[in-house]
């Protein structure tokens, strides 16, 4: 299409982009019910490109689809003249749109080419469609030649030309053979983008004759083939080597100039032997790496999107191994206009300024020209509120009636750019759009929006309320946004509850209410872990999360981003996912998503299946000598678990075959090992492989390796000789195995000779024999043996000389001067003379004492039942300590001296004697009778006196209902006492009774026990040490209960000392736990919370922690009422009164107010008005006034499909709000390009001097009320 044909009235616009800055941030809502009634100025909705190429085998269709209010009517213009359709028969327009249907069936489709422009009309005024250029596709023939071949000589260059036939559009060209195979191309052939064929330099291999240009034309799917080209190649004088030269572009310098936004290509195509290569500098900058591509063998540059910042001098050059050669291309940036803000559609309200603009840049810079429904500014009518300054329309003081669409066109040299937009004049009281009692939930410490998109001329103003009391201001809590939006950047729960908006202008005031609710994060409080787990186990990932309660939660299980294999081995459970039967395809990465309404948490992990590694291959043996060989082998798959150590294992084919002895560890790093081996072995190797699963399989053995037989390298192993009779000695070893024997005939060499004494040594061989016993030796005297192997190759080395002794006998002497000592009551010594070692005949092994008690001091006969003691007293020693003795007693004991053979003779008895000691616990404390301020006391006296009972001490002292001891009194008593009555106590009173025994020695341990001083009498068996005893007599009393506004009253008599007291309590016949308060300290509790019209069974119970005894009431039944014990006169109530007052003064002054304004027009509906109608339908419009009636809170304001943004003007965040020149930054607000109304009308109004006459006017009765607010 031609660039430089500019827009003119009569040809309309380019692109219809109906958008136009605002003064005011006013806009019509796309509602259906709101949009009634409502004029509206034509808009462009759908429309054909500007460049319309079209197949003459079927129907033109030229669209053209617009909306208003009234519907538009369409008209058609034809290389600027008037297109009458009715004329031609073909030429058919869709009902209720402008689109034109052309049926080119058996016609000239020639006849319909040139420019059409389609015009929408309303009474509001004129939008106008782009110039849409019809013309039709061709795919013309290649003129009739005749090609004659061509003769090149080997390595010079070669250009083949295609020079195809202009087409609409231009075709594709292809260089291919006779069999339409493409012909390959590379650095050294390529084609430019001209389509010609270059040879760098000509090789034998390029003569063929069917080089052939195609041509294929894209709208008409067609091809044309150019004549084929032969080329023949000498070889009689091949071109030599040569430096590059450039065959295109030629000379040293060129230059080219590309649009703004356009894709640059530079081409360069060189010649040379060898061929050259080509690289690319820019002169002064650097490529825009994100923009830059190389393309036909780096021959062409490309840059997409092109700015200003592309121009400058680029160099290609040319290199190969003979010289370089470079070629300098000067590109020039231009640009056809572009939108830098192009005007937007303006609504304005009666009296309201408003401001359109038409920023456009280009290189060269364009000229700017306006008109106003297609008609040049200086022919239009003259409207004194319009002025125009270059890029700017101001309109000033708008009137009902002038609604218009205005045009801009920017134009330069290079093309131009046209925009529509209308200015609609409205005046309208306010509307609420957003649904009524619309619940808003969001997540703890995320932002809230609360919407309150609204309509109105002149703008509504906005307030916002909390739970219909509390006034929002802008802080760091609460944002307003210019269209009524009320933000929280950081929720909370006490933000929740009931929200209500305001709209308000001169015109009437309208309400909504909104709720907020705030709730719990969704947070995963187990994460699953990484799991490393054997093929064929089972993985259980865990994913623990918690939620708000009041939101459903789903649990999503994804496998690497995807979903969970359909196989029965996963299960998925409410907060896990298990894998049974692990397979290798089950690696992967696991991800657990909590999904609630509001948010979700995720969380990752990795499952690595491992299993044991595979076994090791291909053993072989190198460098191998008669005492070692190199093993080499090649390792096994791991299996996700590095290997940790080779084992190298070896088979002995001639003493041991089929038994696998380990030989060595390999770090799992190597793969070679050097082996040291023995004589006389057939070896077979063979080596596991172990990673943390366990070892693999064993690889296949290697191949035998036989070595040479040889004397012993060892001798037997754990030589020792021990005497097993008082006149022998037995020498033992563990023999050599046939692996260690190093060759054939194996014996033993035994040597012996008794220590210090000067003999020779005795020797014995002895063959296949493992112990040899040497016979005639005195008892236990040391000797002094060896054992050397020896086989048919020789000796081992020198044996080790061991030293052991011969066999022992029973010791001979019992030890001398048995002496005793008594160090305290419980605790003897005992002293003796140790027997001569050669009495011992052995090695001493220790003393034994044997002692028995005989009878106490303060006994006369003895008891035969007492048991004989041991104790033994290990190594040489002469004396040893009698623990655990019985005081005030007489014992007898004897010593005998223990070697390994046994025991000596007994020593002499001894006779010795314990003092006295402490006494034993009293057998029993019982209290025997109970008084209301005494207590009698029975006891019966220690079953060990342990010496002479010198008396009894009594201790007792009271235990208050705190569990709290009082004062401990102490009486002493006489050993013939076993009874006592303790008077002056005080009743009801728990007593805490302890009672010792005692000797001159001192007391000892007590026995407890705890009484009160009631009537009731409870034998109680005494406890040894400190313990609790239950209280005598009954815990609780009387149990009252009552019901008050607060809950259930209930009180209660206690006598007990329990640490712990409770009321506990259920609803009647129901099978739940019992509810239970803890209320220590106190006679009387009250239970709140419960429900009305129930009955609760309810009891108090008495509990410690240490004791497993339970004391309780018996249950009570308490009904709640259903309704509340006493009602409140509220007509009584001062606030009320108070509020009534308010009320009557508040509507006295509403009344005088009306009175005054009531000829000011327009229509004031109050909340009491609103409040009486309950029918939702919508009220009719008045005719009287033309306003319109009020909308039901619950209308169902649905947006008009295809609107690309919120119908309700909700804010986004991170979105620009700076397109809103005139009334603010906060508008969210947008229009189609087709200029339809999207958005809601909101924000606040500019304050300029235009405001003077609206300013003027009086409050409405609403604002008026408001202002007591």
């Amino acid at each position: 299409m031609d660039r430089n044909r500019k827009w003119e009235p009569g040809f309309g616009a380019v692109l219809l982009i109906l958008m136009s800055h605002m003064t005011s941030a006013l806009e019509v809502p796309l509602d259906p019910k709101v949009l009634e009634g409502l004029p509206q100025p034509p808009t462009i909705t759908l429309q054909s490109p500007k460049d319309y190429i079209f197949d003459p085998r079927e129907n033109i269709v030229i669209h053209c689809e617009a909306k208003g209010k009234p519907q538009p009517s369409f008209l058609w213009t034809r290389n600027g003249t008037h297109f009458d359709m009715d004329k031609d028969s073909k030429v058919l327009m869709k009902p209720g749109s402008g689109t034109l249907v052309i049926d080119i069936s058996g016609e000239k489709a020639e006849a319909y080419e040139g420019t059409y422009q389609c015009a929408a009309h309303n009474e509001h005024g004129t939008a106008l469609s782009n110039n849409i250029v019809i013309r039709q596709s061709r795919s013309p023939l290649w003129s009739k030649e005749r090609n004659e071949a061509i003769v090149a000589q080997m390595g010079v260059s070669l250009v083949l030309q295609c020079r195809p036939p202009a087409g609409l559009p231009p075709p594709v060209i292809l260089w291919m053979d006779n069999n339409f195979q493409k012909l390959p191309l590379d650095k050294r052939v390529s084609q430019a983008l001209n389509g010609d064929l270059y040879f760098s330099n000509v090789l034998q291999e390029d003569a063929r004759s069917d080089y052939i240009c195609y041509a294929r034309f894209p709208h008409t799917q067609t091809i044309q083939q150019k004549q084929p080209i032969s080329v023949n190649v000498l070889n009689n004088s091949p071109e030599g080597e040569r430096r590059p030269g450039f065959m295109l572009p030629l000379g040293p310098t060129s230059t080219k100039m590309v649009l703004r936004g356009e894709t640059l290509e530079l081409e360069c195509i060189a010649e040379g032997l060898p061929t050259p290569d080509i690289s690319w500098q820019k002169e002064g900058g650097e490529f825009p790496s994100s923009r830059m591509s190389y393309h036909n063998f780096k021959k062409t540059l490309r840059i997409s999107d092109v700015n200003e910042a592309d121009g400058g001098n680029y160099r290609c050059t040319a290199t190969n191994k003979v010289g370089t050669a470079d070629h300098v291309i000067k590109v020039t940036v231009k640009a056809a206009p572009f939108w830098i803000s192009a005007p937007r559609n303006l609504i304005l309200a009666p009296n309201e300024t408003g401001i359109l603009t038409c920023r456009v840049n280009g290189e060269p810079k364009p000229n700017v020209h306006w008109f106003v429904n297609g008609v040049a500014m200086d022919n239009a009518p003259e409207d004194r509120s319009r002025k125009v300054e270059d890029d700017t329309v101001i309109l000033s003081s708008v009137q009902t009636g002038s609604s218009a669409v205005y045009q801009c066109n920017a134009s330069n040299e290079f093309g131009y750019l046209m925009a529509n937009a209308f200015v609609s004049v409205l005046a309208e009281a306010p509307r609420v759009l957003t649904p009524p009692n619309q619940v808003y939930q969001v997540i703890t410490n995320n932002p809230a929006l609360l919407h309150c998109a609204s309509f109105g001329s002149p703008i509504p103003i906005i307030t916002w309320f909390k739970d219909s009391q509390i006034s929002i201001k802008n802080s760091d809590t609460y944002v307003i946004h210019e269209n009524g939006t009320l933000e929280m950047n950081v929720a909370q729960p006490l933000n929740s509850g009931k929200y209500t908006c305001i709209a308000t202008n001169n015109l009437g005031i309208k309400e909504n209410h909104v709720y907020l609710e705030v709730k719990e994060p969704t947070r995963i409080l187990k994460q699953p872990e990484y799991k490393v787990v054997q093929r064929g186990m089972s993985a259980v990932f865990e994913c623990k999360v918690k939620h708000d309660p009041s939101l459903i939660p789903t649990m999503i299980w994804l496998k690497d981003k995807g979903e969970l294999p359909d196989d029965e081995r996963f299960e998925v459970d409410m907060d896990s996912l298990t894998i049974k039967d692990i397979r290798d395809a089950d690696e992967g990465t696991y991800t657990c998503i909590m999904n609630t309404t509001l948010d979700q948490d995720s969380a990752s992990a990795m499952l690595t299946v491992v299993e044991k590694p595979d076994a090791p291959t291909d053993l072989e043996l190198t460098d191998q000598t008669e005492r070692s060989v190199q093993l080499t082998w090649i390792p096994g798959d791991e299996h996700n678990s590095p290997t940790q150590n080779f084992l190298v294992q070896y088979e002995d084919l001639l003493h041991q075959p089929g038994v696998w002895i380990n030989l060595t560890e390999v770090a799992g790093t190597s793969t070679t090992t050097q082996l040291q081996l023995s004589p006389y072995v057939y070896y077979s190797f063979r080596v596991l492989a172990r990673n943390e699963v366990g070892y693999s399989r064993p690889s296949e053995p290697s191949s035998q390796y036989r070595t040479n037989p040889a004397a012993p390298d060892e001798n037997p192993s754990d030589v020792q000789g021990v005497g097993t009779e008082p006149n022998n000695l037995v020498i033992s070893w563990t023999p050599l195995t046939g692996f260690q024997s190093n060759g054939p005939g194996l014996e033993y060499k035994v040597l012996w000779r008794q220590k210090d004494v000067g003999e020779e040594w005795s020797s014995k061989s002895v063959a296949n024999l493992s112990r040899f016993v040497v016979s005639g030796t005195p008892t236990y005297v040391p000797y002094e043996f060896k054992v050397q192997a020896f086989n048919d190759y020789g000796s081992g080395p020198d044996a080790e000389v061991k030293v052991g002794y011969s066999g022992e006998d029973v010791p001979l002497s019992a030890p001398d001067s048995v002496q005793v000592m008594a160090h305290n009551s419980t605790l003897a010594e005992v002293h003796w003379e140790p027997v001569s070692s050669l009495s011992v005949q052995g090695k001493i092994q220790g003393y034994k004492v044997y002692y028995r008690r005989l009878h106490g001091l303060h006994e006369t006969e003895e008891h035969a039942d007492q048991q004989e003691q041991v104790l033994t007293f290990s190594g040489n020693r002469s004396e040893g300590r009698l623990p655990g003795l019985q005081p005030y007693s007489v014992y007898n004991l004897f010593v005998k001296v223990l070697n390994n053979k046994g025991e000596g003779p007994p020593s002499l008895n001894k006779t010795f004697e314990t003092p006295e000691g402490v006494p034993g616990p009293p057998s029993f404390l019982n209290v025997v009778k109970f008084g209301l301020d005494s207590l009698t006391l029975e006891w019966g006296p220690p079953m060990d006196n342990n010496g002479r009972l010198a008396g009894y001490t009594l201790i007792y002292q009271a235990v208050n209902n705190t569990s709290e001891l009082g004062p401990g009194k102490v009486m002493t008593l006489q050993a013939n006492k076993t009874t006592v009555t303790l008077g002056s106590l005080d009743s009801s009173m728990l007593y805490k009774l302890y009672l010792s025994a005692r000797t001159i020695k001192g007391p000892g341990p007590n026995v407890s026990n705890e009484a009160s001083t009631v009537m009731e009498t409870t034998r109680i068996q005494p406890t040894v040490e400190t313990g609790k005893v239950p209280p005598v007599g009954p815990v609780f009393g009387t149990v009252n209960t009552s019901v008050s506004e607060e809950g259930a009253v209930i009180s209660w008599e206690y006598f007990g000392h329990h640490k712990n007291v409770f009321v506990e309590y259920i609803v009647e016949n129901s099978e739940e736990n019992w509810k239970k308060e803890l209320v220590n300290g106190t006679h009387s509790h009250t239970i709140k919370g419960l429900k009305p019209g129930t009955s609760y069974r309810v009891r108090v119970v008495a509990r410690d922690g240490a004791d497993g005894t339970v004391h309780s009431t018996s249950e009570v039944l308490v009904t709640v009422p259903a309704v509340p014990n006493r009602q409140v006169d509220i007509a009584t109530q001062g606030w009320f009164i108070g509020l009534m007052c308010a009320i009557a003064l508040l509507i006295l002054v509403l009344l005088i107010v009306c009175f005054i304004k009531r000829n000011k027009g327009g229509k004031y509906p109050v909340k009491e008005k609103e409040d009486a109608h309950q029918d939702p339908e919508i009220q009719p419009m008045k005719e009287d006034d033309g306003t319109f009636g009020e909308y039901s809170d619950t209308e169902d304001h649905k947006p008009l499909k295809g609107s690309r943004t919120p119908s309700n003007g909700t804010v986004r965040r991170d979105e620009s709000d700076d397109s809103l020149v005139d009334y603010g930054e906060g508008g969210d607000g947008q229009f189609n390009e087709d200029g339809s109304f999207i958005g809601q009308y909101s924000g606040k109004k500019e304050k300029d001097t235009h405001e003077g006459n609206e300013s003027s006017e009086a409050p409405s009765p609403v604002n008026a009320m408001n202002s007591f607010v």
